[in-house]
């Protein structure tokens, strides 16, 4: 199946959002939409997919265009989702998530234990809704780590999709060598964006007075972002400029600005819009 969406739920108006942004993205791709809820006991199955079927039948009242399917598995979330993925050959997952409360599997302090199943790219949003416009203004923080280049040809994607701007920031670095490091990434990110027409802004803080997840979210409020991307590298690879939790802080930020993690692949290439 070519162009699928999946859309972890839980009944509450968290999915129903998660959904809407899912759908924004549905209509620009010509996506289904593929709603997935896992129980616990196989006695559960048969009025779970029966829930399941009127909450579509719900959801599908706002969006009328889109198509909606379904799986209710036995399972674990974690585990799941990505087999899931894989099975289906879904391009995307849109989840929603309780910031640092809610439900087991979807509050923000088990979100990375589900990005981490999945070579799928993952749009973990909160409650702020999608606007009509989708991704307008997109946020994109580079570093050293070679990785992080593998989300410019995402995010490339994504903006020409979107008619986006892409805003791009990298850590104040005191370092010579490691700060023209990180100024031929900028440099790298800001030509092919060039070359693909996408309109681009770059930003580099004057001092680490601040930590940069503090500098990141401040920036992103003052872009007005709509989406922020980031890798899902290993905490102690990130430490020196993020600090232990970064990824965690950024998907259940007060903003509530949604972001999209990105697990590294060896080929550096997202295919969502082929």
């Amino acid at each position: 199946m070519k162009n699928v969406l999946i859309v972890p739920v839980d009944f509450t108006s968290v999915s129903i959002n998660a959904i809407n942004h899912a759908s924004n993205l549905a209509k620009t791709m010509g996506s289904a939409i593929h709603l997935f809820h896992v129980v616990g006991k196989k006695s559960e199955l048969d009025e779970a997919n029966l829930r399941m079927t009127a909450f579509i039948e719900e959801v599908g009242k706002d969006n009328p265009s889109v198509k909606f399917e379904q799986t209710v598995r036995k399972g674990s979330i974690f585990e799941d989702i990505g087999s899931l993925a894989e099975e289906i050959g879904a391009k995307m997952i849109i989840m929603g998530t309780h910031g640092m409360k809610g439900m087991q599997f979807i509050k923000g302090s088990n979100a990375l234990r589900i990005v981490s199943s999945s070579i799928t790219p993952i749009i973990i949003v909160q409650e702020r809704p999608i606007r009509q416009e989708g991704y307008d203004d997109i946020v994109v923080p580079l570093d050293l780590h070679k990785e992080t280049k593998q989300k410019l040809f995402l995010v490339v994607k994504m903006a020409k999709y979107f008619n986006s701007r892409v805003h791009l920031i990298t850590p104040f670095e005191k370092d010579e060598f490691l700060a023209n490091t990180l100024k031929r990434n900028m440099t790298y990110a800001s030509t092919l964006l060039e070359e693909e027409g996408v309109q681009y802004t770059v930003s580099v803080p004057e001092n680490d007075e601040d930590a940069f997840d503090d500098v990141l979210m401040k920036f992103a409020a003052s872009k007005d972002a709509d989406l922020i991307s980031i890798m899902n590298l290993r905490e102690s690879s990130l430490a020196s400029w993020f600090g232990s939790g970064y990824t965690q802080r950024i998907i259940t930020n007060a903003a509530q600005i949604p972001t999209i993690l990105l697990n590294p692949l060896e080929t550096g290439d997202f295919n969502i819009f082929d």
